[in-house]
């Protein structure tokens, strides 16, 4: 299977068809794109939003806060992020799928 980028036409080696990728909706090609990014920012700004508060008790508090990071992050890679990949998972299989067509 070949990615081809919105918009563009792409051939078929074997047959010669051709196919455009701009017969897909613009309006929701790209809202699809804007929801998947921001499901990729959720989680990295879940990420930071640990790391510093980690790493200002850490420094600010006490250095011993560190030695709950092994804690922590068992809670993120067992958890959060199977959770995450659910719900990613999910709205990839409720996207709308197009019919294309030769040209």
């Amino acid at each position: 299977m070949n990615q081809v980028p919105y918009g563009e036409t792409w051939k078929c080696e074997v047959c010669g068809r051709r196919w455009n990728t701009a017969q897909i909706p613009s309006e929701e090609y790209w809202g699809i794109m804007r929801d998947m990014r921001r499901m990729r920012l959720s989680v990295i700004g879940v990420a930071v939003f640990f790391a510093l508060v980690f790493g200002l008790l850490g420094l600010l508090v006490s250095p011993g806060l560190f030695l709950l990071l092994p804690v922590v992050l068992p809670i993120w890679f067992i958890w959060y992020m199977p959770w995450w990949r659910r719900k990613l998972r999910s709205r990839v299989r409720d996207l709308p799928k197009w019919k294309l067509h030769p040209e």
